[in-house]
């Protein structure tokens, strides 16, 4: 085992702390990654503050990780010492099931993949995640940052980048076709971004037009705030896919009118409460309500190169470790443009 030091919450609801957490040896095939940077997802608050049910304790949240490669194993024949690299929302999988097998560890059904941090790998122990200066894990759920890219602006695409990349290439976002991105914070300005640079027109949806100029410099098209009652009317049977990036609890009713025929609302960000939904909005015009979590591995290294290859990382804040505690109510409050990230340096 490897001491090391990490910010961890102690309990539900309780401040996030400094203290030191053990990391395994190193075996056969995995990487000891010296974290530079992790990224604050609002998922690390959800479940740092167990509201997505309960959850495990003490907690090292933290699955936007991008760091350097400082050990490798016997068997490792992927990543060598001082490679860039990046850990997301997974680090470990069944490997056997048909999801698996097919790219899709996040889907995995053996068991369900297992998380980076709030979950329990296979030796039994507690997952610890990214607000830590060093984490191990196996090679097969590592990706790497190609040069292109800052290690820090990197760091939300593990989460960010992938969670909003997989949706709008599933569902064909790109030239000719009319995408919505709900919400413009993390997830949504990563959306702004991918579904522009995959040629697809690009409309924000926002509470407010106060973000207006970022959306309109980072790609998109077109911008309206929600809470305008004319938006609605406007926009109705306009997109082919609106992507919605918020979790807090919308009424999908209104949203699913602003759909063309076949379009397909989807949902990546998860309100903690239960959503209402009149059926008839989905039969009328022949429409989809979905949902998507994260992305593949293989499907993560490929938008990472994505990235690079049309030069943008996300938009970020970084902070010190001693900052976690108010961002965390910064995220919540919606005052942070557009991901904050902790130079790990400082833990």
């Amino acid at each position: 085992m490897t001491t090391v030091a990490a910010y961890a919450a102690p309990a539900a609801k309780a401040p996030l702390e400094r203290t030191t957490i053990e990391r395994r040896e190193v075996r056969e095939f995995d990487v000891l990654i010296d974290i530079k940077f992790a990224g604050i997802c609002h998922s690390d608050i959800h479940q740092a503050r167990e509201g997505w049910g309960e959850a495990i304790f003490p907690m090292v949240p933290g699955h936007e990780i991008a760091g350097i490669v400082s050990e490798v194993g016997p068997g490792v024949t992927k990543y060598a010492v001082g490679d860039r690299v990046g850990v997301g929302c997974m680090v470990d999988s069944c490997r056997e099931c048909d999801n698996c097998k097919a790219g899709l560890e996040q889907y995995c059904t053996g068991g369900g993949m297992i998380g980076t941090y709030n979950a329990v790998g296979k030796d039994g122990e507690p997952t610890y995640g990214g607000y830590a200066e060093k984490i191990v894990v196996d090679e097969n759920y590592v990706v790497r940052i190609p040069e292109g890219l800052g290690l820090d602006e990197a760091a939300p695409l593990l989460c960010a980048g992938i969670t909003t990349y997989s949706p709008l290439k599933h569902w064909n976002a790109g030239p000719g076709k009319k995408v919505a991105i709900v919400g413009m914070g993390g997830l949504g300005h990563m959306g702004v971004k991918i579904a522009h640079a995959l040629g697809a027109e690009v409309t924000v949806l926002s509470q407010s037009l106060r973000k207006k100029d970022d959306g309109l410099k980072l790609g998109a098209d077109h911008y309206y705030a929600t809470s305008d009652e004319t938006t609605f009317k406007e926009l109705a049977g306009t997109f082919d896919l609106i992507l919605s990036t918020v979790s807090a609890p919308l009424s999908l009713d209104a949203y699913l009118s602003l759909l063309k025929t076949d379009g397909a609302f989807v949902n990546v960000g998860a309100p903690e409460e239960p959503v209402a939904l009149n059926l008839f909005s989905v039969i009328g015009g022949r429409k989809t309500l979905a949902g998507s979590g994260i992305g593949g591995i293989q499907e993560t290294q490929e938008m990472l190169d994505f990235c690079a290859e049309h030069g943008f990382g996300a938009e970020i804040e970084l902070i010190r470790a001693d900052e976690i505690n108010e961002a965390y109510e910064r995220v919540l409050a919606s005052d942070v443009r557009y991901r904050f990230v902790i130079d790990t340096a400082t833990i």
